[in-house]
């Protein structure tokens, strides 16, 4: 089959990292981008051929970006489904509509994969003093919807503790006694052809549960690891899911493996597919979505990557502080997002630290953390 040039044209609906990211490789394979954020010169408009500059939900700009495009995607779960819908958009945008209202609201994400055979904490659809007796206490609130870095969770102690609680659409979760986070990269295409990357260890602050490094791979037995892999891509074709899914789940004291959340798009726990595999996750995400044959998930070389993120008390243009001395550690790659302004704990940007042993590289990435600051 032949192509003409720009051989594929992307819409992607949100102009975050992981739609720079994935314009960055769209660029490299010589495919056309339009993306739609509504700020302005987002970090994926500086490098996209266009920038729709709107909100998520609005029908008309969202309509227009599918339609310049061959096909269209997301970086972000935050938007109107309904608009989506449209006969017309609904055939060329990846994962689904459908698929991505599942995702939106994290019960029925839950329910949907409890059908499915899959792993799950125990769960109640609701918030109650019953609820708290059936599973226990501590037990977890989880937001239905809009959760995100740890928003959208709280831990519940005790009974009293139920008063307090945000007054939003929610359920309960049984609290796990985790002993590692895990997470599973899967792409399938189009065809229904299903490839998964090594399982990865995520590490997270313990103030804001937001993720501060990912090593790959996990330290985790090969059968562990194998029995991940299998459930995640398991998960994913329950879905039907096309493009690249972040697969999360808890491995607990006792050796199970639970699934916490699914990401229908490229995810923190796969940026370092960029440097450490044959084909970066969004690559990946692109051959998905495009209908072409899925690249090779191989580890290289074992990697860590360091979040960046912004320091406590930076608020306005970012500033970089130790980049020259962490840039002289080898192996290491540095990711800066393009976001004019900085706030605390806001994602800037990332390092990726290669090297042919994992424990060398987790004590490199604890230099850098000592180094290398956002501020402002």
């Amino acid at each position: 089959m032949q192509r003409k040039y720009p051989f594929f044209k992307i819409g992607i609906i949100g102009g975050g990292q992981l739609a720079k990211m994935m314009t960055q490789e769209a660029k490299k394979m010589g495919f056309w981008v339009g993306v739609l954020d509504p700020t302005p010169s987002s970090p994926a408009g500086q490098l996209a051929d266009r920038q729709i500059v709107a909100d998520f939900y609005n029908p008309e700009a969202l309509k227009t970006l599918v339609e310049e495009s061959d096909v269209a995607t997301y970086d972000i779960e935050h938007v109107n489904t309904q608009a989506l819908k449209e006969e017309s958009l609904r055939r060329k945008v990846f994962p689904s509509p459908e698929l991505l209202e599942i995702i939106q609201d994290k019960l029925r994400q839950k329910e949907t994969l409890s059908r499915g055979g899959i792993p799950v904490p125990r769960f109640l659809p609701e918030v109650s003093h019953k609820a708290l007796r059936e599973l226990g206490s501590p037990a977890i609130w989880k937001a239905r919807f809009g959760g995100y870095d740890g928003k959208g969770v709280a831990k519940i102690e005790k009974a009293e503790d139920l008063a307090s609680l945000p007054q939003k659409e929610a359920f309960m979760e049984e609290l796990v006694t985790i002993e590692k986070e895990l997470a599973v990269i899967v792409a399938r295409s189009r065809s229904g052809e299903t490839v998964a990357y090594p399982v990865v260890e995520m590490v997270f602050h313990t103030a804001n549960h937001i993720c501060d490094q990912v090593f790959a791979p996990a330290r985790i037995s090969e059968e562990t690891a194998q029995k991940a892999q299998e459930i995640a891509q398991k998960c994913v074709t329950l879905l039907q899911g096309v493009g690249v899914f972040a697969v999360e789940m808890f491995l607990d004291q006792s050796g199970k493996l639970l699934v916490n959340e699914i990401a229908p798009r490229p995810h923190n726990s796969g940026h370092f597919t960029i440097e450490a595999c044959v084909t970066s996750q969004f690559e990946q995400h692109l051959r998905a979505i495009c209908g072409l044959p899925l690249g090779s998930t191989q580890l290289l070389v074992p990697a860590v990557m360091v979040n960046l993120l912004g320091e406590k008390g930076a608020e306005g243009v970012p500033v970089v502080e130790g980049l020259e001395e962490a840039m002289a550690i080898k192996g290491v790659s540095f990711h800066f997002y393009g976001k004019a302004q900085v706030r605390p704990f806001r994602k800037m940007g990332h390092v990726t630290i290669v090297d042919t042993d994992l424990e060398a590289a987790i004590r490199k990435a604890q230099r850098i953390k000592e180094i290398l600051h956002i501020r402002s």
